[in-house]
């Protein structure tokens, strides 16, 4: 057998198993591996914005109180980070990890991340 012959057959053989990996999604859902995704897809849906709002709210009732403008600088950067990590791009994410867990990850569909 020559090496031209020899490397399609590699060649073959590896390009047809990513096609096979899409009949396995249910056995994908019930491994570690799925429920760190799920468990770290969480932690961005719900931790995100519950931690910047919170340090939004935070600031926004401390800035009145608070007589030094550095301090009160401080407290607006950590009420502008709060809104745009928490409110903006953890939501943001959120969807973008959704999109990729079911669209791209082989088996993520019946997963229902």
């Amino acid at each position: 057998m020559s090496a031209y012959a020899l490397s399609v057959l590699a060649f073959s053989t590896l390009a047809v198993d990513p096609v096979a990996a899409q009949t396995v999604g249910v056995a994908f859902c019930e491994s570690a591996m799925a429920t760190t995704v799920k468990n770290l897809f969480t932690v961005i849906q719900f931790g995100g914005p519950l931690i910047g709002g919170v340090l939004a709210l935070g600031a926004t009732v401390a800035i009145p109180t608070i007589r030094r403008a550095d301090m009160k600088k401080e407290l607006k950067e950590i009420r502008n980070q709060g809104v745009i990590w928490g409110v903006i791009v953890a939501p943001l994410a959120t969807t973008i990890l959704q999109f990729i867990l079911n669209n791209v990850v082989a088996g993520g569909t019946s997963c229902g991340f």
